[in-house]
Protein backbone atom coordinates (compact mmCIF):
# COMPACT_ATOMS: atom_id res chain seq x y z
CA UNK A 1 0.00 0.00 0.00
CA UNK A 2 1.02 3.33 -0.87
CA UNK A 3 1.52 6.36 1.82
CA UNK A 4 -1.31 8.21 0.07
CA UNK A 5 -3.93 5.21 0.71
CA UNK A 6 -2.60 4.79 4.16
CA UNK A 7 -3.33 8.33 4.96
CA UNK A 8 -6.79 8.62 2.99
CA UNK A 9 -7.78 5.36 4.35
CA UNK A 10 -7.04 6.88 7.81
CA UNK A 11 -9.23 9.89 7.02
CA UNK A 12 -11.68 7.78 5.68
CA UNK A 13 -12.47 5.95 8.37
CA UNK A 14 -12.05 9.27 11.14
CA UNK A 15 -14.94 10.47 8.41
CA UNK A 16 -17.06 7.72 8.84
CA UNK A 17 -16.70 7.88 12.47
CA UNK A 18 -17.69 11.46 12.50
CA UNK A 19 -20.15 10.57 10.59
CA UNK A 20 -21.87 7.97 12.62
CA UNK A 21 -21.37 10.02 15.84
CA UNK A 22 -23.19 13.26 14.60
CA UNK A 23 -25.81 11.18 13.39
CA UNK A 24 -26.06 9.63 16.58
CA UNK A 25 -26.37 12.60 18.40
CA UNK A 26 -28.84 14.92 16.85
CA UNK A 27 -31.93 14.63 18.05
CA UNK A 28 -35.24 12.81 16.02
CA UNK A 29 -37.99 14.74 14.12
CA UNK A 30 -40.63 12.14 15.70
CA UNK A 31 -41.27 11.06 19.22
CA UNK A 32 -40.57 7.44 18.21
CA UNK A 33 -40.67 4.95 21.09
CA UNK A 34 -40.59 8.11 23.99
CA UNK A 35 -44.06 8.32 23.32
CA UNK A 36 -44.61 4.90 25.05
CA UNK A 37 -41.85 5.92 27.55
CA UNK A 38 -44.04 9.07 28.55
CA UNK A 39 -41.54 11.26 27.40
CA UNK A 40 -42.74 14.99 26.85
CA UNK A 41 -42.00 16.72 23.59
CA UNK A 42 -40.92 20.68 25.67
CA UNK A 43 -38.73 18.56 28.22
CA UNK A 44 -35.25 19.50 26.28
CA UNK A 45 -36.52 22.87 25.62
CA UNK A 46 -36.66 23.88 29.12
CA UNK A 47 -33.19 22.27 30.03
CA UNK A 48 -31.58 23.43 26.88
CA UNK A 49 -33.84 26.44 26.35
CA UNK A 50 -34.48 27.13 23.38
CA UNK A 51 -31.96 29.07 21.40
CA UNK A 52 -29.51 26.71 22.63
CA UNK A 53 -31.37 23.69 21.20
CA UNK A 54 -31.80 25.54 17.76
CA UNK A 55 -28.16 26.63 18.19
CA UNK A 56 -26.85 22.85 19.04
CA UNK A 57 -28.72 21.47 16.16
CA UNK A 58 -27.80 23.76 13.27
CA UNK A 59 -23.95 23.08 14.24
CA UNK A 60 -24.53 19.11 14.08
CA UNK A 61 -26.49 19.39 11.19
CA UNK A 62 -23.20 21.31 9.60
CA UNK A 63 -21.00 18.64 10.71
CA UNK A 64 -23.04 15.83 9.38
CA UNK A 65 -23.05 17.97 6.12
CA UNK A 66 -19.34 17.71 6.59
CA UNK A 67 -18.91 14.48 7.51
CA UNK A 68 -20.70 13.07 4.95
CA UNK A 69 -19.04 15.12 2.06
CA UNK A 70 -15.46 14.45 3.15
CA UNK A 71 -16.25 10.38 3.54
CA UNK A 72 -17.59 10.71 -0.22
CA UNK A 73 -14.11 12.75 -1.39
CA UNK A 74 -12.12 10.33 0.46
CA UNK A 75 -13.56 7.12 -0.36
CA UNK A 76 -13.42 8.31 -4.49
CA UNK A 77 -10.40 9.07 -3.55
CA UNK A 78 -9.00 5.97 -2.45
CA UNK A 79 -10.86 3.93 -5.14
CA UNK A 80 -8.86 6.07 -7.52
CA UNK A 81 -5.70 5.76 -5.82
CA UNK A 82 -6.17 1.68 -5.75
CA UNK A 83 -6.00 1.69 -9.74
CA UNK A 84 -9.69 0.43 -10.19
CA UNK A 85 -10.92 3.71 -11.59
Amino acid sequence: MKAAQIIFAILDVIACIGLIVTVMLQDSKSKGLGVLAGESGGAADTFYGKSRGRSKQAVLRMLTSAFAVAFAVFTMVLYLLTGRG
